[in-house]
């Protein structure tokens, strides 16, 4: 990662690290978590809301890799933000899954409420959403907010780290 920041390559062992720490970054590859890094500073915007790029837009790297960023906020310590996804080309749904139900595993560990995002990605339909534990949430005109709500009954994941 090219910031400053700490990585976390076993799950168990750093859950004292994951629960204190606000912001993050999940990486998967291959259907399976490689990493958790812990950043210094929350994800506030990304290169594709600053300059308009075309829905097919897939930054360069490896492929079959996804990276999820959430913060955590300050004001409401109970509630995670999933802030941006990131996907290279031919990321495999099984790579988006894993870094979804380790953001389960990290809103358990932490013992948030909910978790709330903003899809931007017309791609991410309501009918998908749905499938994937996601409710509308808090209308507006030109966003689309779901929240997938824990109040303490999370699911079963199985992480491999």
């Amino acid at each position: 990662m090219p910031w400053p920041c700490e990585t976390i390559t076993e799950f168990e062992p750093a859950r004292a690290r994951l629960s204190a720490r606000r912001y993050g970054v999940i990486e998967t590859r291959g259907g399976r978590l490689t990493a958790i890094h812990l950043r210094p500073w929350p994800k506030l915007l990304a290169l594709p809301e600053l300059i308009p790029l075309d829905a097919r837009y897939h930054p360069t790297g490896e492929s079959d890799r996804c990276l999820l960023y959430y913060n955590q906020s300050w004001r409401m310590r109970n509630y995670l933000a999933l802030k941006y996804i990131v996907t290279t080309l031919g990321t495999s749904f099984a790579t988006f899954r894993a870094a979804l139900a380790t953001l389960d595993a990290v809103a358990e560990l932490k013992q948030i409420d909910a978790i709330v995002c903003d899809a931007g990605n017309l791609r991410l339909t309501d009918r998908v959403m749905h499938r994937l534990g996601w409710q509308p949430h808090k209308p507006q005109r030109w966003h689309r907010n779901y929240i997938r709500r824990f109040y303490g009954d999370y699911p079963q994941t199985a992480l491999s780290l």
